[in-house]
């Protein structure tokens, strides 16, 4: 099963999501991410932040969703729509559900502060993620609207 992470800049929170799942995957399971308006770079602290969780950062770049490597099967949005962000829609026969995660690449302050921002999109995505591969997931890939609502449960889940 292919998962996308998609935002619209693809340099934090898809980035964080796809490197996240793909470090806590059983096989089988694969995420790759995408933007609607690549930033064209992984913002700097995502990658920091991914290497000192031990989670391998080769070969992740922001990147658009025109350049898939596979057809998702599950999309999952991380657009913060209470900012008032918009996500972009993604046009196919998939599953769709949003975990909505404040951009940290937005944050302000000290050093210390937009690190925080960065370590709470993290955690909170990692929280989701880990909660999904809890699910009966043999069981709930023949029933699509179930795992639907099984995933839009989890995105209330904070970190």
């Amino acid at each position: 099963m292919n998962v996308l992470f998609l935002c619209t800049g693809n340099s934090c929170r898809s980035i964080l999501g796809e490197a996240t799942f793909n470090h806590l995957a059983p096989a089988g399971w694969r995420a790759m991410s995408a933007g609607s308006k690549p930033t064209g770079q992984v913002h700097p602290r995502s990658l920091a932040l991914l290497a000192r969780e031990g989670i391998n950062t080769e070969g992740y770049f922001s990147k658009s969703w025109d350049n898939l490597p596979a057809t998702p099967d599950i999309v999952i949005t991380v657009c913060a729509s209470a900012a008032g962000e918009t996500c972009p829609a993604y046009l196919g026969p998939v599953l769709r559900t949003h975990w909505g995660v404040e951009d940290p690449a937005h944050a302000t302050g000290t050093d210390a502060e937009i690190d925080a921002s960065f370590m709470l999109a993290y955690r909170i995505l990692r929280a989701r993620i880990e909660a999904f591969f809890a699910l009966p997931l043999e069981t709930l890939q023949g029933d699509k609207s179930a795992l639907k609502a099984e995933m839009d449960k989890i995105a209330n889940l904070m970190a």
